[in-house]
């Protein structure tokens, strides 16, 4: 059984062996070069050298708060190198899953290689925050949903349409609190136990169509009826938070994600001018 703290390490190294192999840095080959007293362990054909180990051993000493001693460590690293050996031996490499993750690890690296120290570079400054969090405040509402089935039919989903009208059309009455008529009609089974309350959200967390009425509403206004791809909802807004009350981690995440996607985006379209892409896009149902 593999101890816990070396397998961690061990664990992100074989989920990518194949792209660790491919860039140099583990050899199934013997390094004919590699003098006898270099050599810690041989595994079948691989010798594993005191740089090697030592290297990799500072690694997870850097990594985790309680490492492994260096012995129980190089036991991992030879149980390590027998798997990678057996792999390759029973044709792993040539095994489509394991070829698709040999692209989806080259891609990754690749992603590392040409934008990675400009997105560890990316800075984000309050003020950034305040303009941001202006235009994507935090947003609570209560709201009923009259689901529809997502391979509903245009008469299930006309039908779905058809009964929501009828309940916002009794809410606008307003006989009863907007509470009441969310125990009497939701669909959303969840929400139904705090009478229709969904608490505070984003942008980020919330179906664009609802956020973007619900930021057009003023607090305690009603509207209906708001489509999703989980059918009718009725909301109620109930609150919007100043910025100095909102989660500021959550802003910040989002400031820098936004500031990422930028570089992705300009990256990908220098690509596109060496890659010439068609979309067929009557393709798309």
């Amino acid at each position: 059984m593999i101890r816990p703290i070396a397998s961690r390490f061990l664990s992100n190294v074989v989920s990518g062996f194949i792209g660790l192999a491919l860039s140099g840095v583990l050899v199934v080959t013997a390094t004919a070069s590699a003098q006898s007293g270099d050599t810690v362990a041989v595994v079948g054909t691989k010798q594993i050298t005191v740089k090697e180990l030592n290297d990799k051993y500072d690694e997870v000493v850097r990594q985790t708060i309680n490492p492994p001693t260096k012995e129980v460590f190089l036991e991992d690293l030879i149980r390590y190198e027998m798997g990678v050996q057996e792999a390759y031996k029973k044709g792993l490499p040539e095994d489509p899953l394991v070829k698709e993750r040999i692209r989806q690890e080259i891609y990754k690296g690749l992603i590392e290689r040409e934008i990675g120290k400009k997105v560890s570079d990316i800075k984000v400054t309050d003020a950034e925050m305040q303009a941001y969090y202006k235009k994507n405040p935090e947003l609570r509402s209560s709201h009923i949903l009259i689901e529809y089935r997502p391979d509903a039919t245009a008469d299930q989903k006309k039908a779905a349409k058809d009964r929501a009208g009828e309940i916002l059309d009794e809410v606008k009455k307003g006989k009863r609190a907007f509470e009441e008529y969310v125990g009497l009609y939701t669909d959303d089974v969840l929400s139904k136990k705090t009478g229709g309350d969904v608490g505070w959200q984003t942008a980020v967390t919330l179906v664009p169509s609802y956020y973007n009425a619900l930021l057009a509403m003023k607090n305690n206004e009603v509207r209906g009826l708001i489509e999703t791809q989980y059918g009718f909802h009725i909301i109620k807004k109930t609150g919007q938070r100043p910025y100095a009350d909102a989660n500021k981690r959550t802003i910040r995440a989002a400031v820098f994600d936004s500031k990422r996607k930028i570089l992705f985006d300009a990256y990908f379209a220098g690509l596109k001018r060496q890659y010439p892409t068609k979309v067929n896009k009557d393709k798309i149902k």
